[in-house]
């Protein structure tokens, strides 16, 4: 079954790229999902200043700049994954370095 991990985190403690690279937990958790033959495909997502939101209201297309909504937590990138079920699933999520101090949520994908 296929999972979307939502890795989400204040924007404002966010590391750099290279800082990531670097950082010893998210190389065993990439290993780690490597191992289990789990990973589908991730992103990291460019910050929330760069967001355009659309709408659509009675016919009329309705776009601005920014994220949805005001919040301190922000969806900073996504990881699918491909697991037997959902506790394999939140078993990975759980490994996510972020998962300690932001959150991973975890949807399965609608096949």
């Amino acid at each position: 079954m296929k999972y979307v991990l939502l890795i989400c985190d204040d924007e404002k403690v966010s590391p750099s790229m290279e800082e990531i690279a670097a950082d010893p937990a998210h190389q065993e958790y990439t290993a780690e999902v490597d191992r289990r033959g789990a990973s589908l495909a991730g992103a990291r997502l460019r910050p929330v200043a760069d967001a355009t939101t659309v709408r659509v209201r009675d016919g009329e297309m309705l776009v601005s700049d920014g994220p949805f909504a005001e919040t301190k937590d922000f969806i900073g990138g996504i990881h699918i994954i491909e697991c037997a079920d959902l506790d394999d699933a939140l078993a990975i999520a759980a490994l996510h370095p972020y998962a300690k101090h932001g959150c991973v949520e975890v949807r399965p994908v609608w096949e």
